[in-house]
């Protein structure tokens, strides 16, 4: 138990497919793929000069 195998996989697959058709999964692939990027840059921290979400100056910055 804990480990997904190929079987699952192919089920799943089939179920995503079954669920929002093909001509849907490229485009819900596309959005998935920038949510993640977008996830990793915030991590990061990347690009957002020591603002938080609300576009606040973060106290706990470095200054610029």
């Amino acid at each position: 138990m804990g480990q997904i195998g190929m079987p699952e996989i192919i089920v799943i697959a089939v179920v995503v497919l079954i669920l929002f058709g093909a001509k849907r999964l490229p485009e819900i692939g596309s959005s998935l793929g920038k949510a993640i990027r977008e996830f990793k840059k915030a991590s990061r921290g990347d690009g957002d000069g020591g603002k938080d979400s609300a576009g606040h100056k973060d106290h706990d910055a470095k200054p610029e």
